[in-house]
């Protein structure tokens, strides 16, 4: 098996493991949806909290601290304008979160057919090269035999692993935007139903002359 095979293995391998380990510490859950930030939002009542929500943000670097100053700051226009500049502004924190899988989801399919294509140029130049002599011995020929086969072996043994990560992350991306678009939606909710109560002129029974 030629050397370039292995190193690439080795290096699509390293790449692999860098990913993994990166996404996993990116995409953890208090990380990305801090507890704080989601207690501010859930306690959010009245206008004089709307002031508490940014300061709790910045004290809590992540997607949805990203998100809710954004939704806060044009609060004066209507509900349906917010929201749709809230999905644009959620899909590119998305996108942010999803940065890497794509890499995974390329080791997952291009790691078995690189092994593969170790495996028949091994086998290429073990079978090209064999002579008289080495056709009778059957011991170098197996040797030889499961040399090749090994990039298989290793290239499936990076991609099972990765294919694993690569499952598991795309369902955490997809379970935090959920997470990040309902705190969206409750702060929202909140603060125009907090509007609306604001704005309802109050209608006083007169006494009777």
């Amino acid at each position: 098996m030629d050397i370039f095979f292995i190193m690439a293995l080795i290096i699509t391998s390293i790449i692999a493991v860098t990913f993994i380990v990166e996404r996993g510490l990116a995409l953890r859950w208090d990380k990305v949806i801090p507890p704080s930030v989601q207690m501010a939002v859930q306690h959010y009542q009245s206008g004089r909290d709307l002031a508490g929500v940014p300061t709790i943000c910045d004290q809590n670097p992540s997607p949805i601290s990203r998100l809710l100053p954004f939704t806060a700051d044009p609060l004066d226009w209507s509900k349906t304008e917010n929201v749709d500049l809230l999905e644009t502004r959620a899909r590119h924190e998305v996108s942010k979160l999803e940065r890497g899988l794509v890499v995974l989801e390329i080791i997952v399919g291009i790691a078995p057919l690189l092994g593969l294509v170790g495996t028949i140029y091994g086998l290429i130049i073990l079978f090209g090269g064999m002579d008289q002599t080495a056709a009778v011995d059957n011991s170098k020929f197996a040797q030889g035999v499961s040399l090749a086969l090994n990039a298989t072996l290793i290239g499936l043994l990076i991609a099972i692993p990765a294919l694993v990560a690569w499952s598991y992350y795309t369902k955490k991306v997809e379970n935090l935007a959920l997470e990040m678009e309902s705190l969206c939606d409750e702060f929202l909710r909140k603060h125009y139903r907090v509007e609306e109560n604001v704005n309802t002129p109050r209608i006083v029974a007169g006494k009777g002359g």
